[in-house]
C-alpha cells in the first residue's frame, strides 16, 4: 500500500478535498494507494476531526514544545515514518521545514501554494497579485525543495483578479481551484 501522510496546522480544506478524492475514486482499489495519517503541529486545528470522522490516523506534534526547528523536524520525521509514506503532503502546513526534513523526503514531498509560482512566493499572495495589478492570480502544486516555494511545478490553475477584488474574495476563488488541483496532482503521482 502506498501511505499518504498529510500535514496540516488549521482546517484542513486541502486535506479533505484529497481525502474525498481517495474515497469517490477508490484509491486504495484503484491505486493500492490511501491517506494513512494527518499530522498536525497544532492541537485544535479542525482539519484533525474530518481526518477522524474519516477512519484516519491522526497525531499533534506542537511545535512550541520545541528548542528549535531542527528538533522538531527531527521528531516530526519520526512520527512521519511510523506510516511508511510514498507522499508526505503538506496541506496548509504553516512550517518552514528545515534542510534536513526536506532532504529526508526528497522527491516524495509537495506542497500547494496560492500564487502562480514562481511569482508571490511566502505570505500574502492575494493582496500582493491585487497590489501588482495582475490581471491573473491562481494557484501552483509544486515539490518541496530546500528553498521555499521553488520546487518543481506539479500543477496550477488560474482565476481571473476581477475589479475591485479584495484579497479575500480573490482567496476564495482560488481556494476552489486548489480542491480540484490538489487531489489531481498527488493521484498523477500515486499512479506512477
Amino acid at each position: 500500500m502506498k501511505n499518504i501522510v498529510i500535514l496540516i496546522s488549521g482546517g484542513g480544506s486541502n486535506m479533505a478535498a484529497i481525502v474525498r478524492a481517495s474515497q469517490q475514486q477508490d484509491w486504495a482499489k484503484r491505486y493500492n494507494a490511501r491517506v494513512a495519517a494527518v499530522i498536525s503541529n497544532k492541537a485544535d486545528a479542525k482539519g484533525l476531526v474530518f481526518a477522524r470522522d474519516n477512519g484516519i490516523a491522526t497525531e499533534v506534534l506542537d511545535h512550541k514544545q520545541f528548542d528549535s526547528r531542527e528538533a522538531f523536524d527531527a521528531q516530526l520525521a519520526q512520527v512521519i515514518d511510523r506510516y511508511e509514506p510514498a507522499l508526505v503532503v503538506l496541506a496548509g502546513f504553516m512550517r518552514i521545514l528545515t534542510p534536513g526534513f526536506v532532504s529526508r523526503y526528497e522527491g516524495r514531498m509537495v506542497n500547494i501554494h496560492p500564487s502562480l509560482l514562481p511569482a508571490f512566493t511566502g505570505l500574502h499572495t492575494h493582496q500582493r497579485a491585487i497590489d501588482a495589478g495582475c490581471k491573473f492570480a491562481g494557484v501552483t502544486v509544486h515539490r518541496v525543495t530546500a528553498e521555499l516555494d521553488v520546487g518543481p511545478i506539479l500543477d496550477q490553475a488560474v482565476v481571473p483578479v476581477l475589479p475591485g477584488d479584495t484579497a479575500e474574495q480573490l482567496a476564495a476563488r482560488v481556494l476552489v481551484q486548489e480542491h480540484i488541483i490538489y487531489p489531481r496532482a498527488v493521484l498523477n503521482l500515486i499512479k506512477n
